[in-house]
């Protein structure tokens, strides 16, 4: 179904690959009919041509980017419009665009979840924003109906801004980065790869957008093929697919790890803008005759078979056939991963799924930005047309992604079909994709089409014994499995009894008209910012002391760690408002005793920072500070801070929320160690929160959880750009170690030494 090159490749005249070997500039000359190097080749991707025309630093080796839009939800612009405010924020430089489509229920946590929505309406007014009020719209269906255009660049603080499809580059990160837009900062980044994905061929009836993209993300998350670059999709397969198909596929490049994507555009995309009222944002885009890639994914979309991704992780994936044909030998294997995935703190099976030697599932949910479509949706309907999801256990949920979508389903009679099976139809809502709603029963199985199936991301919770799990799949094999009343079922077994009509869609906007703030970009300052009783400051934070004394607190040995473990979604987002609230809940799913550890150490260092001797809070560091003093007898409190880390292998795979990080600033983290970082956004986040992100070799790791480490001089190793900092676990005597910082660019070392962005923002 996919292949990788194990090189770069060049595209010639959109058709063409040729593989970068010795022999491959001649080839290239005598298909394009011209000579031409490699860096001009490079030039002409169409990443390339839209990065340039947004960077501003005049070197497109060291980007600085600005961005057209911003978008943010309901459980991350509170914290942004603070650090801005914070900041000195005084109106909205560039259109910002806030969306109520996580906490969209207000069901926990009393007003707080409302509150934070009205929060968000009169910043719009008084910023000049605009406000998408709640079940109206997920954030990435807006976008794509009222904000995309051809060309253009956005930034969004959710994981799966996306939006390449229809030619716009989108890029999910923390709200720092945002708030560095709000404030005319930049974006920076060294220029990033960028890996063709070129597609031939056309799908096969049953296969859809979730089956293309699960087969992508099995073949390069775990070797890392695509990390930090942009995704191009070229070649002519590109055509065989319809906006919404292609839009399926492209959302779900975020669990590629990839930086960003974009697609090359055609009719389709233009008839899409033509439909949303938005035709003058359309513009072909194409690479250039020649054009070079630094890798290339080769997919023949008619090889493409229904796919699903078993727990918990997307890129454990199968096709369904396999999983049928080698049931039990697939569940043991899901059984090995789920005892490192759940630290064995509860039994786990999902062999007692089988029935008849058939797998019964529990649950199917068709919802947000990659289900809730509107061709997805049809097509299940179609699927379920005339069908019963029957009164066993198997229940099934349907989430368009925007009322607008919602309205065209009752026009045309396909949400009458779904719902006549038994089947629940619901408001546009992530809650599902991150626990805020369908959380399934205790060891219940549950099929998605959505973007992430984690441990304990759909809202179980290990420490209080719960146990579910989610596989992902299409919605066209979600609908075949509910009629066959849960035992699944891949598309194309059905198809051939089905027939999937061809829906025009009819984008009518007047909900939006109706209901939508659009202040246009005029801001209002007499509009006084409305603030609930859970909203809060962000706590001061200091500046990086000469030397520091970290503990760390935690320890953790998964081949990955997402940013749902280091901060759980579900209920904990009605918290994302409170710093201080949120941070109780840090890696409460993974290792309970990390927020006590991590706060003795944040009382010694508020002892410290008060005047006080953090000795008299915490007896350990009497005898620390004794060891560290024989061999550095300057080091005292007036020149060492005291904080905690963390160890992960690899940390921050998943959200871009910023608070996997914020948290353990709030508790008094000063940094990770890690052997690499899952993604860009992650160690971004940690660096924005003053925050070191440490590297160590893989091997034998030279400190425990609970163990204490000096870092002498680590401020002036900062100051100086060292490479390599020398570190000592501390016992009776002091053993020495050594980090990394990787690279860091000027403002990132400011911010660090500053203590986070807002003290680097308040000079």
């Amino acid at each position: 179904m996919v292949s990788l090159m194990d090189s770069g490749a060049y595209l010639v005249n959109g058709k063409t690959l040729i593989k970068d070997t010795k022999d491959a500039p001649a080839q290239v000359a005598a298909a394009a009919g011209r000579e031409i190097g490699k860096e001009e080749a490079a030039e002409n991707t169409i990443a390339y041509g839209i990065l340039e025309e947004h960077n501003t630093s005049g070197s497109m080796d060291k980007l600085k980017i600005r961005f057209d839009k911003l978008t943010s939800h309901d459980i991350t612009f509170v914290g942004i419009i603070q650090t801005a405010r914070a900041s000195g924020l005084e109106k909205f430089p560039i259109p910002y665009v806030l969306t109520n489509c996580h906490n969209s229920l207000c069901a926990v946590g009393g007003t707080i979840n409302e509150d934070d929505h009205l929060f968000g309406l009169s910043c719009a007014k008084r910023y000049g924003g605009v406000f998408v009020p709640p079940h109206q719209a997920v954030i990435h269906q807006f976008a794509r109906e009222m904000l995309a255009g051809c060309g253009k660049m956005i930034l969004g603080s959710d994981s799966h801004t996306r939006y390449g499809a229809l030619g716009t580059m989108a890029v999910g990160e923390g709200g720092p980065e945002l708030v560095k837009q709000l404030l005319n900062r930049t974006y920076d980044i060294d220029r990033p790869g960028v890996v063709g994905v070129f597609l031939t061929g056309a799908p096969n009836p049953g296969v859809g957008p979730q089956d293309v993209a699960l087969a992508i993300i099995g073949a390069v998350f775990k070797n890392g093929y695509v990390k930090n670059k942009v995704m191009e999709f070229v070649g002519p397969g590109v055509s065989s697919l319809s906006a919404d198909f292609r839009i399926g596929i492209d959302v779900m490049t975020t669990e590629t790890t990839c930086l960003s994507s974009v697609w090359r555009t055609d009719e389709e995309i233009r008839e899409f803008y033509d439909i949303h009222g938005r035709s003058e944002e359309y513009k072909e885009l194409n690479p250039g005759d020649v054009a070079y890639y630094d890798g290339m994914i080769e997919i023949d979309l008619s090889t493409v078979k229904p796919m699903i991704a078993m727990p918990f992780h997307p890129s454990n994936t199968y096709t369904i056939d396999e999983l049928n044909e080698n049931l039990m030998d697939i569940l043991d294997d899901v059984e090995k991963k789920a005892l490192v995935s759940l630290d064995g703190q509860v039994e786990y099976t999902l062999k007692n799924k089988v029935r008849n030697g058939r797998m019964y599932v529990d649950q199917g949910i068709i919802a947000g930005c990659a289900g809730g479509g509107f061709e997805n949706i049809c097509a299940a309907a179609d699927i379920l047309d005339n069908a019963s999801i029957g009164d066993d256990e198997f229940t099934l949920s349907v989430y368009p992604a925007s009322m607008p979508i919602y309205m065209e389903l009752i026009k045309n009679g396909c949400a009458a079909k779904i719902l006549r099976t038994g089947a629940v139809l619901k408001t546009a809502f992530c809650g599902p994709c991150f626990g805020a709603g369908d959380t399934p029963a205790n060891n219940a199985f549950s099929i998605r089409h959505s973007t992430r199936n984690f441990p304990n991301r759909e809202g179980s919770k290990l420490q209080s014994g719960q146990i579910s799990s989610v596989a992902l799949m299409d919605a066209r094999s979600i609908a075949a499995t509910a009629a066959n009343k849960g035992y699944l079922t891949g598309a194309d077994k059905v198809i051939e009894a089905s027939t999937l009509n061809k829906y025009k869609y009819f984008f009518d906007k007047t909900i939006y008209e109706n209901r939508v703030f659009d202040s246009h970009g005029v801001a209002d300052p007499s509009v006084e910012v409305r603030f609930g009783p859970n909203i809060k400051d962000w706590p001061r934070m200091s500046a990086l002391p000469d030397n520091l004394v970290l503990r760390c607190v935690s320890e953790i040995h998964d081949p990955v760690t997402t940013t749902d473990e280091l901060i759980p979604s579900g209920e904990t987002s009605s918290y994302r408002s409170n710093p201080l609230g949120l941070a109780e809940f840090t890696l409460s799913r993974k290792d309970p005793n990390y927020v006590g550890l991590a706060k003795e150490m944040k009382k010694a260092e508020d002892a410290r920072i008060n005047g006080g001797h953090p000795c008299e809070v915490n007896s350990d560091l009497k005898d620390v500070m004794g060891s560290i003093k024989k061999v550095f007898p300057d080091t005292d409190r007036t020149n060492t801070g005291f904080g905690s880390t963390i160890f992960a292998v690899k940390p921050g795979d998943g959200s871009a929320r910023e608070q996997a990080a914020s948290c353990q600033k709030v508790l008094g983290g000063w940094a990770n160690v890690a052997n690499e970082y899952a993604t860009k956004r992650y160690r971004s986040n940690l660096i924005n929160w003053g925050m070191l992100p440490f590297l160590i070799d893989e091997g034998d790791l030279p400190f425990k959880n609970k163990d204490y480490l000096f870092f002498p001089g680590i401020r002036k190793a900062v100051e100086d750009k060292q490479s390599e900092i020398k570190a000592y676990v501390v016992g009776e005597d002091l053993k020495e170690f050594t980090v990394r910082l990787g690279d860091l660019t000027d403002d990132e070392r400011e911010i660090i030494l500053k203590g986070c962005l807002i003290n680097y923002y308040a000079g």
